[in-house]
């Protein structure tokens, strides 16, 4: 069963939490760009997929369009994609400084 997992924080952007959690984990992210989500950061893990993307929709007119609009606090948004939600890399994510569950996990 597939889990999906969402986490915010505060107090890093994109680019800082991936080289939080490259450094903390030695899980490797590509950069990319889109239209849909900005620029945001992804990376392949054993058990499915991690994204880090801005919490503000691109093109935003200053309307306040938010991805997680009941989060409007959050700047940056951690979503994994996982077929083990109680693996250790999960755990090791859920628990660094600046990052709070956002919800419960969606299967």
């Amino acid at each position: 069963m597939t889990a999906y997992l969402t986490y915010g924080t505060t107090t890093h952007t994109v680019s800082e939490l991936a080289q939080l959690i490259t450094e903390r984990t030695g899980i490797t992210f590509i950069g990319h760009d889109s239209h849909y989500l900005g620029e945001y950061e992804a990376a392949d893990i054993s058990t499915g997929r991690i994204k880090i993307q801005p919490n503000a929709i691109p093109g935003d007119d200053g309307d306040g369009d938010l991805y997680a609009p009941e989060h409007s606090d959050v700047q940056t948004l951690l979503l994994i994609t996982t077929s083990d939600p109680a693996s250790d890399l999960i755990t090791q994510l859920g628990s660094m400084d600046g990052l709070h569950p956002l919800a419960e996990p969606a299967t």
